[in-house]
């Protein structure tokens, strides 16, 4: 079977990471999700909805360091059940989600100082590291550059005994 759930919207609260005793990364947090439509009575309304997410690894690290309460992401995982007995004896249930890729969303000055990138459970990822931003070492002044030619067609060597026509 099939079990995919993508979301798209802002944190509830920052980030809380946790290690097991092998040294792996849990973070969980929520996210706050919203539908505009208009009722049967033509009146504009919005739905919230709030899932709460377990990021695992690496990601959960990441997470923890560039999210905070606010920040706008696009997760995808698997939709999880989870159920427990209260303290009143009463059998409770709620449906989270494992998040396995991580798209951190809006800009740079949002959030993070890597802005839009993202990562993934995985292994493979397309997460980069920041040319430059406010959080890192002062730019340094760019070396002067050889004068470019004012031609735009590059030149190009080749020995005409290469060419296959």
């Amino acid at each position: 079977m099939y079990n995919k759930i993508i979301l798209a919207g802002n944190l509830t609260r920052d980030i809380e990471i946790r290690y097991t005793q092998s040294g792996a990364a849990i973070g969980n947090t929520a996210i706050a999700t919203s539908r505009k439509f208009k009722s049967a009575t033509g009146e504009q309304k919005e739905e919230v909805l709030f899932v709460d997410l377990t990021f695992f690894g690496r990601t959960a690290e990441i997470a923890n360091q560039y999210l905070r309460k606010g920040s706008k992401v696009l997760v995808d995982g698997r939709l999880k059940l989870d159920q427990w007995t209260a303290q009143d004896g009463s059998k409770r249930s709620k449906h989270s989600v494992t998040v396995e890729n991580l798209q951190m969303l809006g800009s740079k000055d949002e959030a993070a100082p890597m802005g839009g990138n993202g990562y993934s459970q995985q292994g493979g990822s397309n997460y980069e590291k920041p040319a430059q931003s406010s959080y890192s070492q002062p730019a340094q002044p760019a070396p002067q550059a050889a004068p470019q030619p004012t031609s735009n067609i590059p030149e190009i060597d080749i020995n005409e005994d290469e060419i296959p026509f």
